[in-house]
């Protein structure tokens, strides 16, 4: 009796208390879950008004092995052949060291036709497993934009990286009953099938001809004048579409593992804050401008060096103590009269003052979204503009920001606000993304609206007057094609290295808009191109390469003369 209570309890226990665990347990010896995978959604540009792909899925093949069971000499034979030399993982050659394992994978991304090849030759022990490996058949064009997907389907930089979730989708599953030799059930309560969710098909605002024709400017601008590293980007001002955006030198995503120094996979225009110097004084004039207390006639008394928190800032072309109107200054660079602007900002033409700083970089920041993410749909970083009251030696930071030293800021960020400044003073969050290809037909996320007014459209129009007028200047630039309107500013930006500026390096930038005379402008471009340890001036590296650009835009654009 007493034995038979206990058999009773433990049945108690087992059949009710337990049953949730002994069920779950039963279902698992007779369950098949498969993965369904989900296909991973491709990559278009644009070649004009039609979507082309630029990234694209194929089926490969890793090769798995047993190498208890292999046969080696059969395995040298038919595995470690120069068709599959390319496709082995580091450390194949030890594949045999330990024969006790039973799982060794040999090789990734192997061709059909290899696959082929080793399916045919019959070995036992190896294994075929289907996996999809990215092709990129533009090769390096755009790739620090594109990014790159690892061997474990991840996206990494750029669009595949940054845009991840919306192309990798989401797997499905496949729950099925199973006999006791695991082979599927067509019955059963418990069978589940939950389709995968593929990718979207991206489709980039990016004009794969643009960007095609502006790395080879950049590539021959290069060559031509002995610098390893330029980037550029090229933006409609009328919605903030990204029409090409460059970084060289490049690398093929295909074969990223192959890539020597990983800086080369990074996005400069959106990832690398820098200094870009005199580029921000038509920043600092719009807002004088805006505020009412400037304009292209305004008049100051300009020297050549003055003293700020102790500090001397100079003018880098030396012009002379003399009367000087506000154009005189951008056609000529002079940081003392983008200083000059500050002081009369501040309500006080004789000193900088707090109520100026502040005002400055509401302007900076808040207006032209300078030093702060623009909401683009790549990586980007945030740069840094200082605090205008918080800190020690305010005026003399906020005196170099008036001319783009002492912060840091991407290319993206002064690109957009450039356009701001030249479209009538409508901000645009800058986009790569023009919308997803579906049943084969492109369908657009939809017509871009400005997010906020950095100036009135008088100072904007005014702002253009100016850069046209430093463009035009006939000290460096020369005149434009009749019918055209083109203008712009250069930078030449001091670089810190080990904590202080050099003096043996400088960055080259130039930044400019362009379309037909009488008409709204069709793009803005900036342009940035240096080499470690070596001095590039705005004027003589940067501004050529935006002239050839400009020159590719107006002929690939077909923008017709204005006023002519």
């Amino acid at each position: 009796m007493v034995v038979t209570g206990v058999i009773l309890m433990r049945l108690f226990f087992v059949q009710i208390v337990q049953k949730g665990e002994w069920v779950a347990k039963a279902e698992a010896q007779h369950t098949v879950e498969n993965t369904i995978k989900a296909r991973r959604g491709e990559i278009y540009m644009m070649d004009g008004e039609e979507p082309v792909q630029v990234v694209m899925n194929e089926t490969a093949y890793n090769v798995i092995v047993d190498p208890m069971i292999l046969d080696e000499e059969e395995a040298k034979k038919v595995l470690f052949t120069e068709g599959l030399s390319g496709a082995l993982v580091e450390g194949a050659e030890e594949v045999f060291s330990d024969r006790t394992r039973r799982y060794f994978i040999l090789a990734k991304g192997v061709s059909r036709d290899e696959a082929e090849r080793i399916r045919e030759a019959g070995l036992a022990g190896v294994y075929l497993r289907e996996v999809v490996r990215r092709v990129y058949p533009e090769g390096e064009l755009g790739a620090r934009v594109l990014g790159f997907v690892n061997d474990d389907g991840e996206g990494q930089y750029g669009v595949e990286g940054a845009l991840d979730t919306e192309l990798s989708g989401k797997d499905g599953l496949l729950k099925t009953v199973a006999d006791v030799n695991q082979v599927a059930l067509s019955i059963g309560d418990e069978n589940v099938k939950i389709p995968a969710e593929d990718g979207k098909d991206v489709v980039l605002t990016i004009d794969r001809n643009i960007q095609d024709g502006v790395e080879r400017i950049l590539q021959e601008k290069m060559t031509e004048m002995g610098r390893d590293q330029a980037s550029a980007v090229v933006m409609d001002p009328r919605n903030g579409e990204i029409l090409a955006m460059a970084n060289l030198p490049g690398y093929d995503p295909a074969n990223y593992a192959q890539v020597e120094d990983a800086a080369v996979y990074i996005n400069r225009v959106t990832e690398d804050p820098y200094e870009p110097a005199s580029v921000c004084k038509a920043f600092t004039f719009a807002a004088g401008i805006d505020l009412g207390v400037m304009n292209a006639e305004s008049t100051y008394y300009n020297v050549d060096t003055i003293y700020i928190d102790g500090w001397p800032i100079s003018n880098a072309s030396q012009n002379g103590s003399a009367v000087r109107t506000m154009q005189y200054a951008l056609n000529w660079s002079l940081n003392v009269g983008s200083i000059q602007a500050l002081k009369w900002i501040g309500g006080n033409p004789d000193a900088i003052t707090e109520e100026g700083r502040k005002k400055l970089y509401d302007y900076y920041v808040n207006k032209f979204g300078l030093g702060r993410e623009t909401g683009i749909e790549l990586y980007e970083a945030e740069g840094l503009i200082g605090d205008p009251v918080e800190g020690d030696g305010r005026d003399s930071l906020y005196a170099n920001m008036t001319f783009g030293q002492n912060m840091l800021l991407t290319m993206l960020q002064v690109t957009a606000g450039y356009a701001s400044l030249i479209n009538g003073g409508e901000y645009y969050t800058p986009t790569v993304v023009k919308g997803e290809m579906k049943d084969g037909e492109l369908v657009e996320r939809g017509q871009a609206e400005p997010v906020r007014r950095t100036v009135s459209e008088e100072t904007s129009r005014q702002m253009r007057e100016m850069l046209w007028g430093t463009r035009s200047y006939p000290r460096l630039y020369g005149v434009d094609k009749a019918g055209y309107y083109i203008g712009g500013k250069t930078g030449t930006a001091q670089v810190i290295r080990d904590g202080k500026y050099v003096m043996d390096e400088t960055v080259a930038t130039y930044v400019g808009f362009g379309g037909a005379e009488g008409e709204e402008s069709r793009y803005v471009v900036m342009v940035r191109i240096w080499k470690d340890g070596t001095m590039s001036g705005g004027d003589t590296y940067a501004l050529p390469i935006f002239s050839a650009i400009s020159d590719f835009l107006i002929d690939y654009m077909e923008i017709k003369p204005g006023g002519v």
